[in-house]
């Protein structure tokens, strides 16, 4: 197996809804796909990095960057035996997970296409249909947030999760509350709190969550340890696990009940596999994060989810969500039950609408 080109593409693509968090709104994306071509074969990785260096250091600037001076001099040419060996190619290369994830990620949807194997077997899953959930952004009311969380549930999602910030926070998971009593809820803060509003954060403990993503700094464990102590309601962390010995870490400490795997922040499905199985190792129940990707990425994060230790309902949702039009055939599509059926065709089982991605390109590189 031999990587002989990789091309680079931006594309633009504008939400169907805003998204915002306690970093702000987006009405558009600026996404970074790479292409893989390896031996006849292309693999397809999405790079999740954002159009801004809020949610982590990364961006699509930095990426693009990274990808053309470093990391794609460090794997093209290179023979290998199999595409979890780029990992340690890049690896000279601090940091910069989500643009080496979306390399190791067409790697090893190349390797899978080679195999005429499905990339979920590839990656060692076992579960033939996922659970899926939503995360619903900050709205303008709390009734255009309520509107919106009964339209998912009439879809069939299996969890909400909302986001908060102070001030949009006690009074809205109140009233989701008071609404759906037995939902299974959840809120993401994106480190939107600090450790001295203790006394505010127990107060969540009252809706029976599923848990609270990622309350303090998004590079914390020591102090997310301390607050998991003093809460009911169990932690996830997200931003803080980078790697699999920040998720060991984090359960030696008691810092969090759940874990957050994002294929693209922990650098590529190699590493995310060594976070689920500390996981599985600590009995600590792992779900899949999403970073409003397109389908191709959405594609990675279906075959992901099929591993043992996704217990719990990842926000990997119907392609109509975010896109009136995704870059794959057919869309990634969910059931009336709230499921995703894993495709058996080689690789992620999607075709590439290259037609599309050329039409909505804004630059391109090849290597």
């Amino acid at each position: 197996m031999k990587i002989e080109t990789i091309t680079l593409r931006e594309i633009r693509m504008p939400l169907v809804h805003f998204f915002e968090t306690s970093f702000g709104r987006v009405y558009s994306r600026r996404i970074l796909l790479l292409t893989a071509g390896c031996e006849g074969v292309e693999g397809w990785g999405e790079c999740v990095a954002g159009e801004d260096p809020f949610y982590s250091s990364e961006w699509i600037e930095t990426a693009w960057s990274t990808i053309k001076e470093y990391l794609a001099p460090a794997i093209l040419g290179r023979p290998l035996t199999a595409a979890h060996e780029v990992a340690g190619l890049m690896a000279k290369v601090r940091g910069h997970r989500m643009a080496k994830a979306a390399i190791e990620n067409a790697a090893w949807d190349a390797e899978a296409r080679q195999k005429q194997q499905p990339l979920w077997k590839l990656l060692g899953g076992t579960t033939r249909e996922i659970q899926c959930g939503v995360s619903i952004g900050i709205q303008d009311s709390i009734e255009q947030l309520l509107d919106r969380i009964e339209t998912e549930l009439a879809a069939g999602y299996r969890r909400i999760k909302v986001k908060v910030k102070p001030g949009w926070d006690l009074n809205v998971l109140e009233r989701i509350r008071s609404r759906w009593p037995d939902i299974l809820l959840s809120c993401d803060a994106n480190s939107a709190y600090r450790l001295d509003e203790v006394e505010h954060l127990r107060k969540f403990d009252r809706f029976e969550l599923l848990m609270i993503e990622q309350p303090l700094w998004n590079d914390d464990i020591y102090y997310h340890a301390r607050l998991q102590r003093e809460l009911k309601t169990a932690i996830c962390l997200d931003e803080s696990i980078r790697h699999a010995r920040d998720a060991a870490a984090a359960l030696e400490t008691g810092a969090c009940r759940i874990v957050n795997v994002k294929v693209g922040r922990v650098g590529g499905f190699s590493e995310a596999r060594k976070v689920h199985d500390v996981c599985q190792d600590n009995n600590v129940p792992v779900w899949c994060g999403g970073m409003l990707e397109t389908g191709v990425g959405r594609a990675h994060n279906i075959a992901l989810s099929t591993l043992q230790n996704f217990r719990l309902p990842g926000d990997v949702s119907a392609s109509r969500r975010y896109w009136a039009e995704d870059i794959i055939e057919p869309e990634v599509v969910v059931s009336p039950q709230g499921t995703i059926t894993v495709s058996d065709e080689p690789g992620t089982g999607y075709r590439i609408r290259e037609d599309l991605i050329e039409k909505l390109a804004v630059r391109k590189e090849t290597f």
